[in-house]
């Protein structure tokens, strides 16, 4: 029994008996959940900076070229709990010149009154076990205001916040309502349904881009880790495979395209050299 519970409840519901199972390690129930960060640049995690410029060493400009070393982030992220495999969601507008990957917003410089994530999402339902979650994010159908939302909050502090609201991104209910819902059949055998609803008058064109990838463990210096795999074994199906957490299978319904690309730091982008690869920022050209 649970501390506060009624001896006359003697029924336990479908939860309540996951999460006993997940803590006597019966089943892992939690072992997958929301654990990306919505925000992994500008911030110390992060930091590599000779003078401990932790806010601008990675911003959200160099985030979709460089591979992060100690987290990963992501729109609706989920992961293992070494955050070793994650997925989250991309999408395009075609009004936008960069894939919408991760939430913007301003570092703790940039903002008047400090960081600041200039998003419009709700996280609307969840269970401890992580066994249904539901979340809702909204993507402007304009081209979604990058530089407005930094230059108009360079005021004085004694000033309110200058929001994506204001920009006028969603006038005339153009947007979409993006929900994302996952659901465990068992701790891991994961569903993902992702609906959207054109809230705008007129036909409106979106890409989806859900994205399966592995945290970059192997290029640093310590880890010296295998390099995981996806392969695309036949339509629909994507075999999975990391030499420590092990093999998984992801099948997509009703997919029109796979693109493939590895989680490595674009040299050209970010140092000025003039490497060849499939690098992180592949899908934004």
């Amino acid at each position: 029994m649970f501390p506060g519970m009624s001896r006359k409840c003697e029924r336990m519901n479908t939860e309540q008996e996951r999460l006993i199972e997940d803590r006597d390690q019966v089943q892992p129930w939690r072992k997958w959940g929301p654990y990306l960060s919505e925000r992994q640049w500008g911030t110390v995690r992060e930091d590599y900076s000779p003078y401990g410029e932790a806010w601008e060493y990675v911003s959200h400009d160099a985030a979709r070229s460089r591979a992060y070393r100690w987290g990963e982030d992501g729109i609706a992220g989920f992961s293992d709990d070494h955050q070793s495999l994650c997925f989250a969601l991309a999408l395009w507008n075609e009004k936008d010149p960069i894939l919408k990957e991760r939430l913007f917003g301003l570092t703790g410089n940039e903002g008047n009154h400090g960081e600041d994530v200039k998003e419009v999402y709700y996280y609307l339902d969840g269970t401890p076990t992580n066994s249904y979650l539901k979340m809702l994010y909204k993507y402007p159908q304009r081209e979604f205001p990058y530089g407005e939302l930094v230059s108009r909050n360079q005021t004085g502090k004694d000033q309110p916040e200058f929001e994506l609201i204001d920009t006028g991104a969603f006038d005339e209910d153009r947007y979409f309502d993006v929900f994302v819902e996952y659901a465990k059949a068992a701790p891991e055998d994961i569903l993902v349904c992702i609906t959207v609803h054109n809230r705008g008058p007129d036909t409106a064109e979106l890409r989806l881009l859900p994205q399966l990838w592995f945290r970059n463990t192997w290029s640093w210096e310590r880890e010296q880790d295998e390099k995981p795999l996806l392969r695309l074994a036949q339509a629909g199906h994507v075999e999975v495979s990391h030499p420590k957490r092990g093999d998984f299978h992801w099948f997509v319904e009703k997919a029109t395209e796979y693109l493939f690309c590895e989680n490595e730091t674009n040299p050209n982008r970010i140092f000025g050299t003039s490497a060849t690869g499939y690098f992180k920022d592949a899908f934004h050209d």
